[in-house]
C-alpha cells in the first residue's frame, strides 16, 4: 500500500486536470453513477458550460478506469430504474485524491486572482 506522501506526490504528477477530467471526477465523488448520469450532472453543476457527448464521456470513462482513478461498480441496490446496460462507476481512493489536489491546486490559483483583485476577496465563512 502506498503512503500518504507518496500517494499524494503521485497525484499532483497528473495536474493540472482538464476541466473534462476534473467534472468527471467531481461527479463522481459523491457516489456511483452511471454515464448518462454523470453526463446530466455536469451540464447542470456547471450551467451548461461543460457539455460532455456519450463518445467523449466514455472515452475518458474507459482511460480512467486503465489509470485505475475511477472503478466500474455494480449498480448500487438503490438504483432508479435500473437498466441491466448501464454501467456505474465510482472513484477509486487514489482518484480521490487526484481530484483534492487538483481542487487544491485551483484554489491556489483562486487566491493569487483575488491578491491581484482579479475577483473580489471571498466571504468569510462565519463561525
Amino acid at each position: 500500500m502506498m503512503a500518504a506522501a507518496d500517494r499524494t506526490n503521485e497525484a499532483s504528477r497528473h495536474l493540472p486536470l482538464s476541466p473534462r477530467v476534473f467534472q468527471i471526477l467531481i461527479s463522481l465523488a459523491d457516489g456511483p453513477r452511471h454515464g448518462y448520469a454523470v453526463i446530466q450532472e455536469i451540464a447542470e453543476r456547471t450551467d451548461g458550460e461543460i457539455r460532455l457527448t456519450a463518445s467523449t464521456l466514455y472515452d475518458a470513462l474507459t482511460r480512467l478506469v486503465d489509470q485505475e482513478w475511477i472503478e466500474e461498480v455494480p449498480a448500487p441496490a438503490d438504483a432508479d430504474g435500473h437498466d441491466s446496460r448501464r454501467r456505474y462507476y465510482r472513484l477509486s481512493e487514489f482518484g480521490r485524491e487526484v481530484a483534492r489536489r487538483e481542487a487544491l491546486r485551483l484554489e491556489q490559483v483562486l487566491e493569487s486572482a483575488r491578491e491581484k483583485r482579479l475577483l473580489p476577496e471571498r466571504e468569510r465563512a462565519r463561525k
